[in-house]
């Protein structure tokens, strides 16, 4: 079964926010659910998609400012690493306070290799932090998806200069993600899609992996 995925720009910060859904089942999940809730529901709706789970990728104001409304309205739960605990609760930790302060309760903590299954979509959890203390990529390693957040973009990598955030640490998570298979479809918060084989060629913060 192919997911159905689908991109969507939201928020001040131009996020990038996936609907994945499953055609079988008719159930979705929403990733990094960055603002404009109302247009998540219409597309829920006009897809006829019930909303199975809000999956965070990090705790950042710009990934998380419709999460609490969206599972308001569909009851779905959050989901979210368990090291970003801190981060989500803290107005000054992520970074909310440059627009409008706002905190997130995360409904279920997330550890590394954990496969978790909403909508019956297998995705394996990767913890890497550096980007933040608690971030993480969900993996459909079936389909060779990956949902990077902020820790890999297309021709970069994500900031480590905002709370929790440390280059070192990052830099040994992008290291992590060059190991995935070169097909790897990589999604980031930020940005264009990519692979891992295109960054492993071009990307300079994965310079020294072999492609």
């Amino acid at each position: 079964m192919k997911p159905d995925i689908r991109q969507y720009t939201l928020g001040a910060l131009a996020t990038n926010g996936y609907l994945v859904g499953n055609p079988e089942t008719k159930e979705a999940v929403f990733i990094d659910p960055a603002g404009e809730c109302g247009r998540i529901m219409r597309e829920l709706t006009s897809r006829g998609y019930r909303l199975a789970a809000i999956m965070l990728t990090h705790g950042h104001f710009d990934h998380t400012g419709a999460a609490e409304e969206l599972r308001e309205k569909t009851g779905a739960k959050i989901y979210a690493g368990e090291q970003e605990k801190a981060l989500l609760a803290s107005a000054e930790l992520n970074c909310s306070g440059w627009y409008r302060k706002f905190t997130v309760q995360g409904d279920i903590w997330l550890t590394d290799n954990q496969v978790i299954a909403p909508a019956g979509l297998e995705f394996k959890v990767l913890a890497t932090p550096g980007h933040t203390a608690g971030g993480v990529c969900y993996y459909l390693e079936e389909e060779g998806i990956l949902f990077a957040g902020d820790t890999l973009f297309a021709g970069s990598v994500g900031r480590s200069d905002l709370p929790t955030g440390s280059m070192s640490v990052l830099m040994q998570s992008v290291g992590r993600l060059a190991k995935l298979p070169d097909s790897v479809v990589v999604y980031p918060g930020h940005g264009p899609s990519s692979t891992i084989g295109d960054e492993k060629r071009q990307n300079p913060y994965l310079s020294g992996y072999e492609g």
